[in-house]
């Protein structure tokens, strides 16, 4: 009986963008499905169905992997939140909708967990799209209501900061207090509008 050897899968071609595109989606599934810890250069090449050199070679460095899939996340919210549009006789809907997105971005797709994870090896000060997100976001979008930019800036830094913490500690803490995992969410929220709405009004 002969035994017939498996053929090789077919190799892949991909552009330098579509290789490093890929390298970020598979890093991303491991970040949501399992956690930061597993952003290891081993992992990531076998969940991107490449080399290890092969993500060397595109980012040099598994931090760079790292830092570039927070960069991603940042751009991605921001476009997201850009493409809110806000009516002049509703801006109210518009915040709770942009702070939805916030939210559902640091706690859903694991942005937070990353953020804690790069804040913890001293990695966050190589994040130098933050600042750009921030003035586009309060610029472009938040002063749009009337509000002075500075304010806009903090008050993207107060919502930021409550978001990361909620998709942090939220569900767990919430749960341990005997509280739906959602709670810590829902009562967020309600203080940032409230805040705002005094703000605005």
């Amino acid at each position: 009986m002969s035994i017939k050897k498996k053929e090789p899968s077919p190799r892949i071609r991909r552009t330098p963008e579509e290789s490093r595109a890929n390298i970020l989606a598979a890093a991303e599934t491991l970040l949501v499905e399992q956690g930061p810890q597993t952003l290891r250069l081993a992992d990531v090449a076998k969940a991107a169905g490449v080399a290890n050199a092969t993500v060397l070679h595109h980012f040099g460095s598994i931090d760079a992997v790292q830092q570039a899939l927070m960069e991603r996340m940042i751009a991605d919210l921001v476009d997201a939140i850009m493409a809110i549009e806000i009516p002049a006789d509703a801006p109210a809907e518009a915040r709770a909708i942009g702070l939805k997105t916030l939210f559902d971005a640091l706690e859903s797709r694991g942005a937070a967990r990353l953020a804690a994870w790069l804040e913890l090896t001293d990695e966050t000060s190589r994040l130098t799209v933050v600042r750009e997100a921030v003035q586009e976001v309060a610029q472009k979008k938040i002063s749009q209501g009337g509000i002075p930019s500075e304010l806009a800036e903090d008050m993207i830094l107060m919502s930021v900061t409550l978001a990361l913490g909620t998709g942090l500690f939220g569900p767990s803490l919430g749960t341990l207090i005997d509280k739906p995992p959602e709670r810590a969410r829902e009562l967020t929220l309600q203080m940032l509008m409230s805040y705002f709405e005094k703000l605005a009004g």
